[in-house]
């Protein structure tokens, strides 16, 4: 069942299955959860039968969430502010169990990198480009950007559509971008001024993490999965080769989550 509530100006849609501990979701960028279901790329079950209380939420301006055109606010730090909104919506002040695929990988680091105590442990799916490899791909948002507020967003849609997908992911359907027209160059401007945090603030999470890696995608390079989990003192990674790989992520996930893991002293 959707439910929503209000921040900073715009309306967040979310749902929330089961019971046990909180699990959040945070979805990649220009996606949301009927998106991101429709590609079948992760399956999201075993998480509940392992006990797990899932929430997933769509982004603002994505999917079923409102937003507007201030580039602000889609940066990732903006984001991740969103995604504390929602636990404190949620009343979870402890014990979250963090989850972000690509954007929203980028959202959960930036609000544990704020809050780390809130959390108990990180999985960080397909992490994209970040840091000295992210300068050409904020340079391509922002002629995105400039592309749809000049030409609409019909031209950069098919020029989108022209781009082969990484062979390891090339069975997932074709899924249009779910924000609204007005909104798109706003997003992909606030993407544009978005990195991950410093490496020395990554370094200092004192989080059990799960990195989650594909292959063969240039925009969601292992060189910055593997920059993670070297960085963070409790992570350990995981590289998929093949969509069949892939399709265990789930139950990769829940064992993760469930299983007991050494704490810092």
């Amino acid at each position: 069942m959707e439910s929503r509530f209000r921040h900073r100006g715009a309306e967040l849609s979310y749902e929330d299955r089961g019971r046990g501990p909180l699990a959040v979701y945070a979805h990649g960028g220009f996606a949301g959860r009927a998106a991101e279901d429709c590609m079948g790329l992760f399956d999201w079950e075993p998480v509940l039968t392992a006990g797990q209380r899932l929430v997933r939420y769509d982004a603002r301006g994505h999917g079923r969430s409102t937003g507007g055109p201030d580039a602000a606010d889609y940066t990732y730090s903006a984001l991740a502010d969103d995604l504390l909104a929602l636990l404190d919506h949620l009343g979870a002040d402890r014990g979250v169990n963090a989850m972000g695929a690509s954007m929203g990988c980028a959202t959960v680091i930036h609000a544990a990198v704020r809050e780390p105590e809130r959390f108990s442990r990180l999985v960080l799916l397909i992490p994209a480009m970040a840091w000295t490899t992210r300068t050409t791909h904020a340079r391509n948002n922002l002629e995105s950007a400039d592309m749809i507020a000049r030409d609409g967003a019909d031209v950069w849609l098919a020029a989108r559509r022209q781009q082969p997908s990484p062979e390891i992911v090339a069975d997932v359907p074709y899924v249009p971008p779910t924000p609204a027209e007005g909104v798109l160059p706003a997003i992909l401007r606030g993407l544009a001024r978005s990195d991950l945090p410093p490496p020395s603030a990554v370094a200092g999470l004192p989080l059990p993490t799960l990195v989650l890696a594909w292959a063969g995608d240039p925009g969601h390079p292992v060189s910055t999965a593997e920059a993670l989990a070297g960085l963070m003192p409790y992570a350990e990674l995981h590289v998929s080769r093949t969509r069949a790989d892939i399709r265990g992520w789930g139950e990769r996930i829940a064992s993760f989550l469930t299983r007991a893991l050494p704490r810092p002293a």
